[in-house]
């Protein structure tokens, strides 16, 4: 059973506790962690792109020239995909990305990104995160203090106002709860700093 030490916003060690193997300690599936991340990202996608066809461009109802006797190829309308100005061969249309991984897929690729961070000694579990008042600066002193990276997750157990709000000013610092986690924001920032309480919320769910 995996091992941390849990430390104070000034960076000092507190205790030393141990991680649920079965969330923490598991063999890595890449495939399931790629699937859910491909899937997280067509999520993502607005799918408001849009071109014109040529039954849509404006225009080009008169043959520009008549079938035969010009020596030029024969054309049908200056509305066609090979004219300046025309439609395009089939153009692209608003449409929905999004789509569902199987929940068993999405928890193994959890586990697997949580494994990830605790092998590579990127998980930071500090005892509680709190912010007397608004202020930028004494986040950023807390996230020197306890040795993060400066692409870093925070994940807290519920929404503090002080604390996102501290927080969301300072660039590639991320700050959520513990219940809206996901594989793509684990694996896409270096340090994953979580506190006590949401460390609980995280193993009650995926255990």
């Amino acid at each position: 059973m995996p091992k941390i030490q849990v430390v104070n916003m000034e960076g000092n060690p507190v205790e030393e506790i141990e991680l649920n193997e079965n969330i923490f300690d598991i063999d890595i599936n890449e495939h399931a962690v790629y699937l859910v991340v491909k899937n997280i990202l067509a999520n993502k996608r607005q799918g408001t792109k849009s071109a014109k066809t040529r039954a849509e461009v404006r225009g080009g109802g008169r043959k520009p020239w008549r079938q035969k006797g010009t020596g030029r190829a024969r054309q049908g309308s200056i509305r066609s995909p090979q004219w300046r100005g025309g439609g395009v061969v089939f153009a692209p249309k608003p449409r929905d990305f999004s789509y569902t991984t199987p929940k068993k897929v999405r928890r193994l690729a959890m586990k697997s990104a949580l494994t990830s961070k605790v092998r590579e000694n990127e998980i930071i579990v500090v005892d509680d995160i709190k912010m007397d008042e608004i202020k930028t600066k004494n986040f950023a002193n807390m996230l020197k203090a306890i040795k993060a990276d400066r692409k870093a997750l925070v994940v807290v157990s519920e929404n503090d106002k002080n604390v996102f709000n501290s927080s969301r000013n300072i660039e590639n610092v991320k700050t959520t709860t513990a219940n809206m986690i996901n594989v793509y924001d684990i694996l896409n920032y270096n340090s994953f700093i979580i506190t006590k309480d949401a460390l609980k919320v995280v193993e009650e769910v995926f255990n």
